[in-house]
């Protein structure tokens, strides 16, 4: 699998220099809960949260055994002591009832495999997990829409929506598959299992997609005990109707891998000659500006000389047979631009 970890990232030699890491972190958190408050209520939807608490530390833990972190270590830097973090840690990953599950999944699969059910029931299946944790868990279930809920108190029953359902209600299978695509792109050959780590959706609407991908000529399929995939390109046309999810996680996760590789590689300032990086430009102009026209035009002349220079490499690469992997390299340019009138310039003080 070629999914990165983040690497080792060079130790804090100072406390001051630890205390600017924490500043920082603080700050980059702040503005990525901007950024999921927007895309959760994006084009008038009302996107369910509950279970991103959970999700961040669970991910935030795997990412830091991937640098070689202790469990002592990680707990002590979430500010735990060793048994409640191993606790915690344990409810989430693993149901006490069905072990090698997680208890999020073993209680879905629970209700999707009996159709129907009482609260009591599912409370009685899972007895020896924690019964807050099982509540939450099917109030997740509703608010992500893979499970309707009926009735109140002891009458309280769940039914799992239907894989058409669900197809309809979580999402678009075009919007998924654009996902899954710039995954596949991304991070391939993978398997459907190490998809499923990068983009977390439904597991049936995730074999829909794949099988969208191959059978459409833009995913290759490699036989084998598991079955892996490729592809040698992804393309999200500016006019996609259907494309603005897999433009923002691309985007996205081009910058996290510039920064991380940056890190990774213990480069903490820019040197002309990088090849790993970015930079931000802020020109201040208005309307009568000599440069104005330029200016705006900087994103649209960008594209057009990158889609210029991609279509020279692919018509190259097409005659050419692929050198070894361990001697092909993919580089990954991201661009971005943003225009702030007064008003929204206002909004930032």
């Amino acid at each position: 699998m070629r999914i990165p970890a983040l690497g080792a990232a060079p130790q804090a030699s100072y406390p001051v220099l630890a205390m600017n890491v924490t500043v920082l972190i603080d700050s980059i958190v702040r503005q990525t809960t901007i950024l999921i408050a927007e895309l959760a209520t994006a084009s008038g939807t009302r996107a369910p949260l509950a279970h991103i608490a959970n999700q961040v530390f669970l991910d935030l833990v795997r990412g830091l055994k991937d640098q070689g972190l202790g469990n002592k270590v990680i707990a002590d830097m979430f500010g735990m002591a060793l048994r409640t973090y191993h606790d915690r840690v344990q409810r989430l990953s693993e149901s006490s009832t069905f072990r090698g599950k997680s208890l999020w999944g073993a209680v879905l699969e629970f209700v999707q495999e009996r159709g129907t059910v009482g609260r009591h029931e599912v409370l009685r299946r899972f007895s020896q997990d924690d019964g807050a944790s099982v509540r939450g868990i099917l109030a997740d279930l509703v608010d992500l829409g893979l499970v309707y809920r009926s009735g109140r108190g002891d009458q309280t029953e769940y039914r799992a929506r239907r894989s058409n359902e669900i197809s309809t209600e979580a999402g678009n299978l075009e919007r998924i598959s654009n996902l899954v695509w710039v995954a596949i792109h991304r991070y391939g050959p993978v398997s459907a299992s190490e998809i499923a780590e990068v983009i977390p959706a439904d597991a049936q609407l995730l074999d829909r997609a794949i099988d969208k991908l191959v059978a459409e000529g833009r995913v290759t399929r490699e036989p084998g005990q598991e079955p892996m995939y490729g592809c040698d390109f992804c393309l999200l046309g500016l006019d996609e109707p259907a494309g603005w999810e897999a433009a923002v996680f691309d985007h996205y996760q081009a910058l996290v891998t510039a920064i991380t590789t940056k890190l990774r590689a213990g480069r903490t300032r820019a040197l002309r000659s990088d090849l790993v990086g970015g930079s931000t430009y802020t020109f201040d102009i208005w309307e009568e500006h000599p440069h104005y026209d330029e200016v705006a035009g900087f994103l649209r002349e960008t594209r057009n000389r990158a889609v210029a220079l991609r279509s020279k490499v692919d018509a190259f690469n097409q005659t050419q047979p692929s050198p070894s992997e361990e001697k092909s390299r993919k580089f990954i340019a991201y661009v971005g631009q943003t225009v702030l009138d007064n008003e929204a310039l206002g909004d930032r003080e």
